[in-house]
């Protein structure tokens, strides 16, 4: 068979790989620190038959990368193989030496690619150094797939802050809550357990203080097998009133709660809140509000790269009149609050045209629907 009438075949193959590594590096999604959760297969073609010699997805914490844990997994298999990558492998030396070169080192004859990676350190490098040294390289297949998974990792390095995700529950006549009775439930048991996984796949949960003062959530992750993957909870709190006796301050020991405050507090306030674990984050007004550009920015300096926002009307507004949420969630649920609900600001048919729909499920009764922004 001719190379022109294998091509279509080696597409769909390389496809269905590279859609099995961007499977492969969920499993890391939101435990790598700075460094994206990249997933990598070393593919045998020696025998005429695709086979996966070699897994790999960047280690918790950030190290070992994912090319190196699948170059260690296929050991000699790796000559003369494919590798499967869902980024552009590095190329700029630190106390290891970067992942394309390790690559030329196994042996590897043919690399396939999906996102490029936006840190000018590797940008077109890591491809280069392979094809100058022989290998063959495929780049862009699945790369919006690719750069979906890992939109945290491309907003922090092209826009210096986290990629905000607002996540919402909508009932059936397009409210969110109802006022002065705290938490309302809206949607069933299925759609609350994709929140707790989208959580589970978050660097940090941010909420208003009139959110954490009406409802006195915990935003932990209450799946089980994932109750230590809870992240950073964060409190848009400017006069710094959380209680000490709230479920966030009591729970600050096991799992990190920040305070975005720009007033000063008595320094017993301040103590007693400290005493209980809460970090305070220093911030500043504009308008009357928390400057939330500015304080992103000081969260993606602190290693935050996703930030799902939960709580409240106005903070959801603020996000989207700032131009800052990069991801929307929607759950809309089939029952209705009535009078006194508080309306969602922002629904289906409200969401500007700069967003595109990416995904819909059922959950139970209830519909989900998300968008992106393109970076």
């Amino acid at each position: 068979m001719s190379d022109e009438a294998q091509k279509p075949r080696r597409d769909e193959t390389d496809r269905r790989f590279m859609a099995a590594a961007i499977r492969l590096s969920r499993r890391h999604v939101g435990l790598t620190a700075t460094n994206p959760a990249v997933g990598t297969l070393i593919v045998d073609e020696s025998a005429g038959t695709p086979t996966i010699v070699g897994r790999g997805v960047t280690a918790i914490g950030g190290r070992p990368h994912a090319e190196t844990e699948a170059l260690a997994e296929a050991g000699d298999r790796a000559r003369g193989a494919t590798a499967y990558v869902t980024l552009e492998p590095c190329a700029h030396h630190g106390r290891t030496p970067p992942c394309a070169e390790a690559l030329v080192a196994a042996g590897i004859s043919r690399v396939v690619g999906a996102a490029s990676d936006p840190d000018p350190r590797v940008s077109g490098r890591g491809y280069a150094l392979l094809r100058a040294a022989g290998i063959e390289v495929v780049e862009r297949v699945l790369s919006a797939e690719a750069a979906d998974q890992m939109a945290g990792y491309l907003v922090r390095s092209l826009k210096k802050r986290p990629e905000v995700t607002l996540k919402l529950a909508i009932s059936a006549d397009g409210k969110i809550g109802r006022m002065g009775e705290g938490q309302v439930a809206i949607t069933g048991a299925v759609a609350r357990a994709q929140v707790h996984l989208m959580r589970a796949e978050s660097d940090a949960i941010l909420i208003g203080a009139a959110t954490a003062l009406a409802d006195d959530p915990e935003l932990t992750i209450r799946l089980p097998g994932l109750e230590n993957r809870s992240p950073v909870r964060v409190v848009l709190d400017p006069a710094a009133r959380l209680p000490v006796s709230s479920k966030l301050a009591s729970s600050a020991g096991k799992v990190p709660v920040w305070l975005a405050s720009c007033v000063a507090t008595t320094e017993q306030r301040r103590i007693e809140l400290e005493r209980a674990g809460i970090r305070f984050l220093a911030a500043e007004l504009y308008d009357g509000r928390i400057a939330l550009p500015e304080l992103l920015e000081d969260m993606a300096a602190q290693g935050v790269s996703t930030v799902l926002v939960e709580g409240g009307a106005h903070t959801a507004s603020a996000f989207l009149a700032d131009g800052l949420v990069d991801r929307i969630a929607l759950f809309h649920g089939p029952a209705s609050i009535g009078p006194g609900g508080i309306a969602t600001p922002i629904d289906t048919d409200t969401i500007g045209a700069d967003f595109r729909l990416v995904r819909q499920d059922r959950f139970g009764e209830d519909h989900y629907a998300e968008w992106t922004r393109s970076l």
